[in-house]
């Protein structure tokens, strides 16, 4: 078998873009993946540019190889947008693969080490109200999900960090007495504090019993987690920013995060995600990965967690079969708050590259935060 063609499909989802990637081979199997860094589309196509005369002619079967000739082929190792183009391409393969066995991608992972996986909606997002995100929450409970999430509340377009945070534990407050103990709460700062209101923030939410509080600093100094780590005892989520297993070496071997939020469309796909989560093993570190794209990454995300040892919960903003149902007519099943096994070979999905044409990508704003002294926060 070897590949004959790899295209890329940027597409409007209905509320920003999404970027999937087909691989077709010499004997009509074909696969397909999705691309994270949204907002950066052009970028990532440019890299598979690069990436298609050194893979065409190539056994789709030889994925580990793919992966190295990519991340270290082109002598400077590879960062997050070729590492998204990687992860599409990765994608891509392992699904070629499954079809090509008629097996499910779980089954060429280890097989099933769970029947199902837990999952969590996007509730009301970063709004500074409180009734909206209740009635949101209760909405989500009633429809059968075990979580709800949402992120640290700003102001329009300014976020000023203590009036945040004052607000986020009015919300945390208001939404468990809604929901009760039951349910379970993950909240995301979304790397938009520093240290103190961070360390703040995690100590005025530790009696609402949280699951996890999510990227609570910034990506960039992995060491800012050594000081975070000892002076609270709020479990910590972080990861959905890095780009390869090299990038989580300090949190997992310093056992700084008890969740890892490995990103599969931009941390290298399956076959860079199942050596993370090994080392996530070693260390007691679970599962949380970060999936706010489309069915196919939301798949690929499931297949790693029904193979995996350990697992807390997986990223789920929307139920499967409820968006882009044209482009992906079959997805993964959701029942009752859980995400099931796909039976059908690969990844389980069906691509409609007719659909995908008719749903081209815009060009759209992005979303930027500032201070009230107009510097620039992160969004």
């Amino acid at each position: 078998m070897k590949i004959t063609a790899i295209d890329v499909w940027p597409v409007w989802n209905g509320n920003r873009n999404s970027l999937f990637v087909s691989v077709d081979t010499d004997e009509g199997i074909s696969g397909v993946g999705e691309a994270g860094i949204s907002g950066r589309e052009h970028a990532v196509i440019g890299a598979i540019d690069h990436f298609r005369p050194m893979l065409l002619g190539m056994d789709p079967f030889r994925t580990e190889y793919i992966w190295q000739l990519l991340f270290r082929g082109g002598f400077f190792p590879a960062q997050r947008i070729q590492t998204a183009a990687i992860s599409a391409i990765d994608i891509a393969l392992w699904d070629i693969k499954g079809k090509a066995l008629n097996l499910p991608v779980y089954d060429l992972l280890g097989g099933l080490a769970r029947d199902r996986v837990i999952c969590y909606p996007h509730n009301v997002g970063h709004s500074m109200e409180v009734e909206a995100l209740v009635e949101s929450c209760l909405a989500t409970k009633e429809a059968g999900w075990k979580f709800v999430r949402w992120g640290l509340p700003n102001d329009g377009e300014t976020l000023e960090p203590r009036p945040s945070v004052l607000a986020a534990i009015r919300q945390v407050q208001a939404v468990r007495e809604a929901v009760g103990e039951d349910i379970e709460i993950a909240f995301d700062v979304h790397t938009r504090l520093d240290l103190p209101d961070t360390l703040l923030l995690c100590k005025e939410l530790e009696p609402f019993n949280l699951f996890f509080v999510e990227d609570p600093l910034r990506c960039d100094n992995p060491d800012s987690f050594r000081t975070l780590r000892p002076r609270t005892t709020m479990p910590l989520a972080a990861g959905e920013q890095f780009s390869s297993k090299w990038e989580f070496r300090q949190l997992i071997e310093e056992d700084l995060i008890d969740y890892a939020r490995i990103d599969l469309c931009i941390a290298g796909g399956l076959t860079e995600a199942r050596k993370i989560a090994g080392w996530c093993e070693t260390h007691y570190i679970k599962l949380a990965t970060h999936n706010p794209l489309g069915p196919v990454s939301s798949a690929a995300c499931l297949h790693l967690n029904l193979a995996s040892p350990l697992v807390g919960v997986q990223e789920q903003a929307t139920m499967p079969g409820t968006h882009m149902q044209d482009i992906f007519p079959e997805q993964i099943d959701w029942e009752d708050g859980w995400l099931l096994p796909p039976e059908r070979p690969g990844l389980g999905v069906t691509f409609d590259r007719e659909a995908a044409r008719a749903n081209p990508m815009r060009e759209s704003p992005r979303n930027i935060l500032h201070r009230a002294d107009g510097s620039l926060t992160n969004w």
